[in-house]
């Protein structure tokens, strides 16, 4: 492992743990050059897969990027680093689990909807008026409708609930 601080190549394992989901190892490293401590993440992976974009380009999935999708759609709101990484993990697992090389961007775009319909309607909302390409006041209607057809969970569009919209903080 390359060290990120002084780019040596020679460095030590000083600690592993598991991650509290149990989807990765933890290792603690140590740079013998420069004395530098870092942490990095070994995650099982079961097979390259390759996203097909909606425009026919073939590029290599990126685990990380569905991370900040994520991050993004969920900022300001109330939901822990932890459940976050489960429920990317999870998704990871069920597109690795489909047998298949080659993913749509749109089977990738169904199950995070999925996942933070659960999770948080507003990041359910913001993800969907990108993913879905909204371009209209009536687009957002329309998906509230859903949304108001079940039960109300928790971190719901409701009246009162939630930071204040105006708060730029």
């Amino acid at each position: 492992m390359r060290c990120p601080y002084c780019g040596g190549d020679e460095t030590q394992v000083k600690d592993s743990r598991p991650t509290e989901d149990n989807t990765a190892i933890r290792r603690r490293r140590v740079c013998s050059s420069c004395g530098g401590r870092f942490t990095t993440f070994e995650r099982v992976q079961l097979r390259e897969l390759v996203v097909l974009k909606r425009s026919g380009r073939r590029v290599p999935f990126d685990r990380d990027k569905l991370v900040r999708s994520v991050q993004v759609a969920l900022r300001k709101r109330p939901v822990e680093p932890e459940k976050i990484e489960r429920m990317v993990s999870g998704i990871v697992r069920q597109l690795e689990s489909t047998g298949e090389s080659e993913i749509t961007a749109e089977q990738i775009g169904q199950l995070v909807m999925e996942a933070l319909k659960g999770i948080d309607d507003v990041a359910y909302v913001r993800f969907a008026s990108v993913y879905r390409n909204f371009r209209e006041a009536k687009d957002f209607r329309e998906l509230l409708g859903e949304l108001s057809t079940g039960p109300e969970p928790a971190g719901s569009l409701a009246a009162g609930s939630g930071p204040d919209p105006l708060d730029e903080s």
